[in-house]
């Protein structure tokens, strides 16, 4: 699994675009965030939950984020802007189909890390 060594207790994880729906990368992805023991955060457009993790509608308030993991094509992120940024993350991670040339440069011109991979691949590679 993931080297020991690296303590990812501290790199909270908010999913955008989380979905109760087991068949979604998303869904997937905030399994394995639990199964690392990595904090994460679920935030939808509907309520539910994936495992013991519920999933949060809304803007919710978090603090201390590590990494944002992008769930969301560009059109559906437009209106979030605000609310990622805000969150200050360290990175955002820019999942297959959610790349976004607006707002990755406006997360660089904020400092914010940019990685275009897949968050799945990256757990199970020890590159998270």
């Amino acid at each position: 699994m993931i080297n020991k060594t690296t303590d990812l207790t501290t790199k909270k994880t908010v999913v955008i675009g989380a979905s109760p729906n087991v068949e979604r990368f998303s869904n997937k992805a905030v399994k394995l965030l639990r199964e690392f023991e990595i904090p994460v955060v679920a935030v939808g457009f509907r309520p539910g939950s994936i495992g013991d993790v519920e999933i949060e509608t809304g803007r919710p308030r978090v603090k201390n984020v590590h990494t944002v993991a992008l769930y969301l094509g560009p059109a559906k992120q437009q209106i979030l802007y605000d609310y990622i940024l805000d969150l200050k993350p360290k990175r955002i991670i820019f999942n297959p189909g959610t790349e976004n040339p607006e707002l990755m440069e406006m997360a660089d011109e904020q400092g914010i890390e940019i990685v275009e991979n897949c968050l799945l691949v990256m757990l199970r590679s020890h590159l998270f």
